[in-house]
């Protein structure tokens, strides 16, 4: 197969500055930027790095996959020590690399795109991303098709604002494009949206870094992305298939050296779809950070918002939210944050959805999928809902980016006046273990992590020992049902309740009775082999949930990591400082900052 690459090929020119000499700017995100007419003769670096780029990385990736692959007017050329070429690169972008800060510089005005007919029979005619065309290019383009009809056209684009390339698409038998826009008339089989597969490097879930910058940026991975599912399409493979391939190629290329087909095939054949999920539950749960849990439904924010006379919009309720991912040095304190289905669709104040906002800030985005309470048939006791559409949401979920989901089933301790306990019963325990782990079967099947949280509600009227008695037998249950359903253990966490005795219970529980009790039902209970646990707050009081994590931690060491996941004893201070105010987001920040830092000072005295 003949393959023909339109396009520029750039020089991307990587320069370490010292930012000890730089001037930098940080904007309301924190993020910095130098502040520059660039001349890179007026600026300090440590080193500085030159690859080709645009065109040249389609090229490699095609030839290495096999295919006879060359660049229009072009006399680049692939040998085993990199490209060659006797004119240099018509177009430079600068990428500035400091302290992990990062920007790309690029003319302005970019060189127009060549096109020359090719001599011999061309199987493919691809235009590549780095193409900038104008109509003289383009009506060549189009003569040269009208005299190949077995040339099939492939077209990349980062927008539809060229109209140049529109002309072309009524052409086109393959179409890539970098965002979710629509093409009219247009078979969707034709049609392949990059952004939808999460392949840029800031996608941490593909283990791809921010550490790897040096090395491959996020315009290299569109390029190398889309040459390997086009290079693995006119190799007969499917899509899927070729993305595959591309996760692998990003996830291990280097400056002018993607991998051949060869390789690529290799590590696919040896590689555990499971891999990637453990890898995710084991980032979720490293010390000393936590998880922060802002998934309240639309009804319970409803409640919180009521006590403070804070309507109820979704104005008021993406502020809210926005606060506490806003909040400096967020990534320092959280792993993972548990989000609503709402909030998740809702937009940052740099327009990115909030799934890519915490994305890019190396803070892996999941999300709560249960449908609340219902009661069972002929009783006081709860079931979890949700299960009838979730194979759908969960497959919908993992296009947004969401690496991670929670479910929570609820139990409440009720006893008789004589002292015997009412509920929970056998029956309610069974049905809603089995609903858990059902859930997370659901979950890796689809490519999450599941969180599952059997929750001892704190309200109500009961002893330190009769919540460790059931706790137990709840975990007993659980773990006996997610073995049922073959959940992989490794790739799953364990959201749980502090052991103390009930709210309403007339002796409460110290931190010492609660660290020992709650250490001793977990060790008791908790295969080795699980991804980590976290706790839940549980309507305790921002104080008494740090005390009793601390004291928690103090009866260790565990067989797994142990953090914490709140939601109340994280955000409740910030919510009284906000109070529906904008112009005391900065206070609410802070204290909510407080409460994180003190929940993770408590890890760190972990003795594990």
């Amino acid at each position: 197969m003949n393959v023909l690459v339109v396009g520029n090929v750039l020089k991307d020119v990587y320069l370490n500055l010292d930012p000890r000499t730089e001037t930098f700017e940080a904007d309301k995100y924190n993020t910095k930027w130098l502040d520059i007419g660039f001349n890179t003769s007026e600026h300090h670096f440590f080193n500085r790095n030159a690859s080709l780029g645009g065109a040249a990385i389609s090229l490699e990736v095609l030839q290495k996959m096999g295919l006879s692959a060359t660049i229009s007017d072009s006399d680049l050329q692939l040998t085993n020590d990199g490209f060659t070429s006797s004119s240099p690169a018509g177009t430079y972008r600068y990428i500035l690399i400091a302290d992990d800060q990062v920007s790309y510089f690029a003319p302005t005005n970019y060189n127009f795109t060549t096109f020359i007919s090719p001599t011999r029979p061309i199987d493919y005619l691809y235009i590549d991303r780095s193409a900038e065309l104008n109509s003289a290019t383009t009506a060549k383009i189009t003569a040269f098709l009208d005299t190949s009809p077995n040339t099939k056209l492939v077209l990349y684009a980062r927008t539809l604002d060229n109209s140049n390339f529109t002309k072309l698409i009524p052409r086109a038998d393959l179409i890539f494009l970098e965002n979710n826009e629509k093409i009219d008339n247009v078979n969707p089989a034709k049609l392949i949206h990059i952004s939808e597969h999460k392949l840029s490097y800031l996608d941490i879930t593909e283990k791809i870094s921010i550490d790897r910058i040096d090395i491959l940026t996020h315009l290299s991975a569109y390029s190398i992305a889309a040459a390997t599912v086009l290079g693995s399409f006119i190799l007969g493979n499917s899509v899927e298939d070729g993305f595959t391939l591309a996760r692998i190629n990003i996830e291990n290329s280097r400056l002018n050296s993607v991998l051949p087909l060869d390789e690529m095939i290799d590590i696919a054949e040896h590689t555990n779809p499971s891999d990637n999920l453990e890898l995710i539950a084991a980032n979720l749960v490293l010390k000393p950070k936590g998880i922060l849990a802002a998934d309240e439904s639309g009804g319970s924010i409803k409640k919180k918002f009521a006590q403070l006379n804070i309507p109820d919009t979704y104005d008021n309720r993406r502020n809210y939210r926005n606060l506490f991912f806003t909040t400096k040095d967020l990534e320092k304190y959280v792993n993972g944050v548990i989000l609503f289905d709402e909030t998740a669709r809702q937009l940052a104040d740099n327009s990115q959805n909030y799934v890519d906002f915490l994305t890019t800030r190396q803070i892996i985005p999941g999300i709560k999928v249960d449908q609340g309470l219902k009661k069972l048939d002929h009783s006081l006791e709860t079931y979890t809902a949700g299960l009838d559409d979730l194979d759908d949401r969960l497959k919908e979920y993992y296009l947004m980016g969401l690496r991670f989901a929670k479910w929570r089933a609820a139990f409440e301790i009720r006893l008789s006046t004589s002292g015997n306990l009412l509920t929970p019963t056998t029956y309610a325990i069974d049905e809603n273990c089995r609903i858990l782990a059902e859930y997370a079967k659901k979950c890796q099947s689809a490519g999450l992590v599941p969180i599952v949280e059997p929750e001892v509600v704190y309200d109500g009227y009961y002893s330190i020992d009769q919540n460790a008695e059931i706790t137990g037998q709840i975990l007993d249950r659980l773990f006996t049902e997610l073995n049922n359903f073959g959940v992989n253990l490794r790739a799953c966490i364990l959201k749980v309740n502090m052991v103390l005795a009930g709210k309403n219970y007339e002796t409460p529980s110290t931190p010492a009775e609660v660290g020992q009790k709650t250490a001793e039902v977990l060790k008791n209970h908790v295969p080795a082999n699980l991804a980590g646990v976290v706790f839940l707050s549980g309507g305790q009081t921002v104080e008494q949930a740090t005390d009793n994590l601390a004291a928690i931690i103090k009866n260790g060491p565990f067989p797994w990591p142990v953090t914490f996941s709140f939601a109340r004893a994280l955000q409740d201070p910030a919510l009284y400082a906000w109070a529906g105010n904008n112009e005391n987001a900065d206070h609410a920040r802070q204290a909510f900052l407080d409460r994180l830092i003190a929940n993770v000072n408590t890890i760190k005295n972990s003795p594990s």
